[in-house]
């Protein structure tokens, strides 16, 4: 199972959604893989923004070392589920997929809270707070996505 994080810099949600996805997977022994991208250019390269990296760090999660990338059709192509942020990078990512590719790809709040087109606000702009409740927010739906994917994978 392949699992895309997908927000607009990949520098705030996508690389904290991996982040913790990453942990919750381990934890549940699952044998899944999950990355993050981002919609835009601006952050190529760079590494997660200094308080997404600290909340991280305060949830005993390291994404220091995840560097910035922007999506491309074969992200969309090998990854099974694409979970998008906010609505714009949903609708971005859904323009770039194929017909059938377009099934994969959600908003991370669907889990939670489904057909409520829920988004995971960005924080960038904000205060540190932003990024503790993006945080909250992010660790929720990981739990709920990877129950209802497993439950998927195992019919």
């Amino acid at each position: 199972m392949k699992i895309l994080m997908v927000c607009l810099g990949n520098i705030c949600r996508s690389p904290l959604a991996e982040g913790i996805a990453r942990k919750k997977i381990g934890e549940r022994g699952l044998p899944w893989l999950v990355d993050s991208v981002g919609t835009g250019s601006w952050h190529i390269g760079e590494p997660p923004d200094p308080r997404s990296v600290s909340v991280a760090a305060d949830n005993q999660i390291d994404i220091s070392n995840l560097r910035a990338r922007q999506i491309t059709r074969d992200d969309i192509r090998v990854h099974d589920h694409i979970i998008a942020m906010d609505s714009q990078n949903l609708q971005v990512v859904t323009r770039m997929a194929d017909q059938d590719d377009r099934r994969k790809i959600q908003l991370m709040m669907d889990f939670l809270y489904p057909e409520k087109n829920m988004i995971v606000p960005d924080p960038y702009f904000g205060g540190d707070d932003g990024f503790q409740h993006v945080y909250d927010l992010l660790d929720q739906a990981c739990d709920a996505m990877l129950d209802k994917i497993n439950g998927l994978s195992n019919q």
